[in-house]
Order: structure tokens, then sequence, then C-alpha cells
């Protein structure tokens, strides 16, 4: 069963060459242990296997971790928010950061940047109306 997963994401490797040369592209813009995980896989094309022996957690988690890392990486929600600094205020665009690339909860983000839950909350919902609008212009 692993070594048809396995072969099943070298697969999809081959065939989404262009997903890959973004995912390299935008592996600068993650920070810490994602950044090093993705690098593994992407660059050094390691197992999920030898990532959990090197890092001790299990294979499984790891895919999981790679297959989010990969999803946050590829929508370009965070990319979008950068496209479109100046509608956005510096912490607007951090908090952009923490949780639509890193994947932090949005109490982790009220705390980091020292704001209320609720406060970070109205900004990601504001930040996800203003793409809205993007993409209806765009259509």
């Amino acid at each position: 069963m692993r070594d048809y997963i396995l072969q099943s994401f070298q697969q999809a490797k081959r065939e989404n060459c262009d997903e890959l040369d973004l995912l390299r592209r935008r592996i600068n813009l993650l920070e810490g242990k994602d950044k090093l995980l993705m690098t593994m896989y992407l660059d050094n094309s390691n197992s999920f296997r030898q990532m959990g022996l090197l890092s001790g957690i299990s294979e499984t988690s790891i895919a999981r971790r790679i297959n989010r890392i990969m999803n946050r990486l590829i929508d370009g929600k965070y990319i979008s928010c950068l496209r479109n600094s100046n509608q956005f205020t510096w912490k607007e665009l951090a908090v952009a950061k923490e949780y639509f690339l890193l994947g932090c909860s949005m109490k982790k983000i009220a705390a980091k940047q020292r704001c209320s839950y609720y406060c970070v909350r109205r900004t990601i919902k504001k930040i996800r109306q203003r793409q809205a609008k993007d993409n209806l212009k765009e259509k």
C-alpha cells in the first residue's frame, strides 16, 4: 500500500511539472520546519519514511503535513494579497501570511500579533471579501 502511495506521488510529480516549478519558487515564502520539509521533499527527493526517521515523526504525519503545505502554496491566497499589497496594512499582510500560508490558527495569530481573536477574524474576513471582489473583476 505504501509503495503504491509513493508511486502515485512520484507519478503526480512527473505529470505536474508546472505545479512543481510553482512550488519550488514559493518554498522561500515558508518558514522553519515547513520550509525544511518541502526542501527535503522537492529538492532532495527524500521519501516520507526518510523524513520521518530524521524528524522523529510518523510517515503519515509527514505526508499529511506536506500535502497541506503544497495545497496552501498552490492555492495562492497569500500571493494575491501580496499582489494587492497596497490595499492592505502591514498587519493585515502579516495575518494573511500566518493564516493562508503558514496555516496557523486564529488564536495563535492573535497571540503572536498581540491583538484580539475578533480582530484577526475581522481581518481574514476583510481579506476574503477583497479577494472575492478581485475574482469577480477578473471574470
